[in-house]
């Protein structure tokens, strides 16, 4: 099993960062943080509050073409983050040529999205189908098997989700199909989990609080420029701005973090 080092991927990230800004966030911004953006002005108040706080039985309506809008948000920012992670692991290359890698392996991207969504859809499909059968029994002891379950398949998806965080500079990296992805991605992960958990903790509190204290300072000066409503555009711009330079440095490091894992 290969060493992976965080430390070392952190001094390499913000050299290669410091060296290569001008392509780097240009990218970030124009494929990440403003689709983001845009998406975030387009949610009703009430779907934003569902978002924070999600209850099954009060679910709000969608607007007509909103799925639409986050579908192509989805896409757009995996486009970007191709592009990022092709920056990173190619020296040399142009952001045209980083453009035109990344819209040609995201049908590859797309397709491990869909076969994990299916599988996740599959596993919970599952669970509620032995709720069921359960409950032809016993409505308590279905109760208590459908909540272990449901934690299980919870517990399922979360760890996937970190054993699959090196997928992108695979499916970038190589000209391997869907499946081949998957099995590379999850390969290169082995033996590393509790590392990359800890790591992708720390960058999701980070991005968290920065991202939080820049919108506010923002929003304050915005609110004494232009009224509440600067406010909230002022310190919603601050916010993507600094969540997509984070992003950047935690993609960087995903990308020298791989390298590590496929070095022999």
């Amino acid at each position: 099993m290969t060493t992976m080092s965080i430390g070392k991927a952190w001094e390499e990230a913000v050299a290669f960062v410091a060296r290569e800004a001008s392509l780097l966030f240009p990218v970030a911004l124009l494929f990440v943080a403003l689709p983001g953006l845009i998406l975030q002005e387009m949610t009703p108040p009430e779907l934003q509050a569902w978002f924070a706080q999600p209850k099954v039985d009060a679910i709000p309506a969608m607007p007509p073409g909103f799925g639409l809008a986050m579908l192509i948000t989805i896409i757009l920012i995996w486009f970007g983050s191709l592009a990022l992670f092709a920056l990173a692991l190619r020296p040399g290359i142009s952001v045209g040529e980083a453009l035109r890698l990344s819209f040609a392996r995201l049908p590859v991207l797309i397709g491990t999205a869909l076969v994990v969504v299916g599988i996740i859809v599959g596993a919970f499909a599952i669970a509620m189908l032995v709720g069921v059968i359960f409950s032809l029994a016993s409505k308590q002891l279905a109760a208590a098997v459908g909540l272990l379950l449901g934690a299980g398949a919870v517990g399922v998806v979360f760890y996937a989700s970190i054993r699959l965080v090196l997928l992108n500079p695979v499916v970038i990296d190589s000209q391997a199909g869907v499946m081949d992805s998957l099995r590379r991605a999850w390969a290169l992960t082995r033996g590393h989990f509790l590392r990359l958990f800890a790591f992708l903790i720390i960058v999701m509190i980070l991005s968290t609080i920065v991202a939080s204290v820049a919108q506010v300072v923002v929003g304050l000066i915005g609110g004494l420029i232009a009224g509440p409503e600067g406010a909230r555009v002022a310190g919603s711009i601050a916010g993507a701005a600094v969540s997509s330079i984070i992003q950047v440095y935690m993609l960087v490091m995903l990308a020298r973090l791989y390298r590590q894992a496929v070095a022999v």
